[in-house]
């Protein structure tokens, strides 16, 4: 009979691997992480699922994870990662997406200048000025294969109302063709794919604490997004493959796998947040992850009762500011941030009954509320077994790799 992991275990195993290092100190706890990932892989029901670069940005666990049947490719960046991905003399990724449009001069020459980086990188376009700058920063380049950003967004009231994020122009069947066409037929160029992210269901948590009639309507949109591009995107593959056949179409995040796999257009999915589990994806009513990447920093003040303070602890998330982009205390459970100071730069009171139990050199484990940005903040994570045992593997950051 296997023992049931709990919270308290989990720290007791954290704090053991990591005694020797100071704070703060970043891992990877693999139990966590095989979960989410075996998770991710059922949800996809049979379809591969890109990694998401950004939200790992460490290429030890891209290669973990990759390895692993099911997992095909990487949604990178920025084309300089993509490039460094896919050139990597000793573990290189065959198969690069770079998932927003460039504008990276000097990396758009050193694509055009390496066959094996053309081999294996797409660049992501929405407009034929895209295509002009490619030109113009590496005339006369050789063939460089595309892919169509389509807009996922859902449109309502005429086109009055936008819901989603705010990305390509490309929104009908008419606008993705009449996009192919230029590419076909502009030379230097090749069109192998279509791309279409629904951030405002996969990114999008219907599930928020302590506001169940705002995620009883963002389930309502959800659902009524999920049916219209469901639709249209089937328009669209169906129009632009006719003409130019296409060698994927990928679709969906994290937070949509569920639905995004059930339309016949799409031939595979991304997903990289919901292996690290980070605090934003708690609220999602349809799956839920393990905490699998956390940080930790040490107790340096017990100030009074039901309260201490720990060093640093202030990384905020990217997005539009609010709570939900703080750092979550995890381990031990039972403390929260103060209203009035949150997570700080310096340092970050805690309160909760079981501060009483912390001494000053304790270690406290916070969830980043976002995946991949963990990883700007320190040079190595810590890859934690499920036995305790310990690797330390560098970050991007350690590898001196700043892409954004």
């Amino acid at each position: 009979m296997t023992a049931t992991i709990t919270p308290a275990a989990t720290k007791i195993r954290l704090d053991t691997a990591t005694a020797h290092l100071d704070p703060p100190v970043a891992v990877i706890d693999l139990p966590s992480l095989e979960t989410n990932a075996a998770d991710l892989l059922r949800r996809a029901q049979g379809k591969p699922i890109r990694l998401a670069s950004k939200s790992i940005r460490c290429r030890a666990v891209l290669e973990r994870v990759h390895g692993q049947p099911g997992f095909a490719g990487v949604l990178g960046y920025t084309l300089a990662e993509a490039i460094w991905l896919a050139t990597d003399p000793t573990h290189p990724f065959p198969d690069v997406v770079v998932g927003y449009p460039t504008a990276e001069r000097g990396a758009l020459r050193r694509l055009a200048a390496d066959e094996v980086a053309r081999e294996r990188v797409t660049l992501m376009i929405d407009s034929a000025e895209q295509l002009d700058f490619i030109d113009a920063a590496a005339p006369g380049h050789p063939e460089i294969s595309v892919c169509i950003d389509l807009d996922a967004s859902l449109r309502a009231a005429g086109g009055r109302v936008h819901i989603g994020i705010r990305r390509s122009g490309v929104f009908t069947a008419d606008d993705a063709l009449a996009l192919a066409r230029t590419v076909a037929g502009r030379p230097g160029f090749r069109l192998t794919g279509i791309m279409a992210y629904e951030g405002q269901v996969a990114g999008l948590g219907n599930r928020p604490a302590g506001k169940p009639l705002y995620g009883l309507a963002v389930t309502a949109m959800q659902a009524l997004s999920v049916r219209e591009l469901a639709a249209r995107r089937a328009e669209v593959v169906a129009a632009v493959d006719a003409e130019f056949p296409l060698r994927f179409v990928n679709g969906g995040g994290t937070g949509s796998l569920e639905t995004t796999t059930a339309e016949d257009a799409v031939t595979e999915l991304t997903a990289g947040s919901g292996l690290y589990g980070p605090g934003l994806f708690d609220a999602y009513r349809q799956f839920s992850v393990a905490p699998a990447a956390l940080f930790g920093t040490d107790v340096v003040r017990r100030p009074r009762p039901g309260f201490v303070t720990v060093t640093g602890g202030g990384w905020i998330a990217s997005g539009p500011a609010g709570a939900d982009r703080v750092p979550i205390p995890t381990y031990p459970q039972g403390l929260s941030l103060t209203g009035t100071e949150g997570a700080g730069e310096v340092q970050t009171p805690l309160h909760g009954v079981v501060a009483d139990v912390l001494a000053v050199g304790d270690r406290v484990w916070f969830r980043h509320a976002k995946a991949g940005e963990l990883a700007e903040h320190v040079a190595a994570f810590q890859l934690v077994g499920a036995d305790g045992t310990v690797q330390e593997v560098p970050t991007y950051r350690g590898e001196n790799q700043h892409f954004l």
